[in-house]
């Protein structure tokens, strides 16, 4: 004998977790849309004060005395310096951490508190950095200098580099070190001839990423760096930089000087913009590839 099916009627579960399903999606919407609207009004604001004060002065003369036309190659300069100078520091001690905590620390206590100072650092404030660095570095040699400066840089870059390095390492499958070790190959030669061969996409994008965030930091560089108007080289020295350049022509009254802020500050953003977008598609790939 055939059942009665149920009579038809509302099904009060299905549509309340239809309607919770559309608030939710709809406050995501808004809030994504919310935050794209700042991001979009600032890079506009950026761009379109910026752009007046591009011209080809900007990037052969140096920063000039208040109510004179000049440029910012010193501080572009020596901004590439001293990102440069970081990243090599930054860039060997980070990869070698990582390298260290996902190939050799998995079980270890040591490696359990390496992985909690580098948390502790990847949240640290920059301009603590820059008053550690000051008190290491700036008060010992008893002036400011680019080679302080390098080093407050390459401390904020080290956390970024060390967790990317070895979340990296960590989703090269165990499979490939088997093999290869199977083969009679030394541990040095697995991690440095398979693992890193097939987390260097990922490496890559941690360091551009770390490279992206250092670049336009502002507070590290007023402890230790500090500005020169003129042009020098000299790492033992105070040297010029595009953030504090900016920051101390945003709070001059002079007009020469604003439009120079603003310019940099476009010269800051594209390059951080684009440093992003190439991680991010690295980044992608390489996630393509290990999927």
């Amino acid at each position: 004998m055939a059942l009665n099916p149920k009579p038809a009627g509302i099904d009060w579960r299905y549509l309340r977790r239809r309607t919770v399903n559309i608030i939710n999606l709809t406050a995501s919407v808004l809030g994504t849309l919310f935050g794209l609207f700042w991001l979009l009004w600032i890079l506009w604001t950026t761009a379109s004060n910026g752009l007046s004060a591009i011209s080809w002065q900007l990037f052969v003369q140096a920063t000039p005395s208040p109510g004179n036309t000049g440029g910012l190659a010193n501080a572009i300069v020596g901004s590439l310096i001293m990102v440069g100078l970081a990243t090599a520091i930054g860039t060997p001690i980070g990869i070698l951490a990582g390298t260290y905590l996902a190939e050799f620390g998995r079980k270890k206590l040591m490696a359990d508190v390496i992985r909690f100072i580098n948390d502790i650092l990847l949240s640290a404030p920059s301009i603590i950095v820059g008053l550690f660095v000051y008190e290491l570095i700036v008060v010992r040699l008893g002036r400011f200098s680019a080679l302080a400066g390098a080093c407050a840089l390459a401390l904020i870059m080290l956390p970024v580099v060390i967790r990317t390095t070895e979340e990296m390492l960590r989703l090269v499958p165990h499979t490939l070190r088997e093999a290869a070790l199977a083969l009679g190959a030394p541990r040095w030669k697995v991690i440095t001839g398979v693992a890193y061969r097939a987390a260097l996409n990922g490496i890559l994008t941690g360091i551009l990423l770390a490279v992206a965030r250092i670049a336009g930091e502002t507070a590290p560089l007023l402890f230790t760096a500090l500005n020169n108007q003129f042009w020098s080289v000299d790492l033992t020295q105070p040297m010029a930089n595009l953030p504090v350049v900016i920051f101390q022509f945003a709070m001059s009254p002079y007009k020469e000087w604003h439009a120079l802020a603003w310019a940099g500050s476009l010269l800051i953003t594209l390059s951080v913009l684009a440093l992003s977008i190439f991680a991010r598609t690295l980044l992608r790939k390489t996630r393509m590839e290990q999927s």
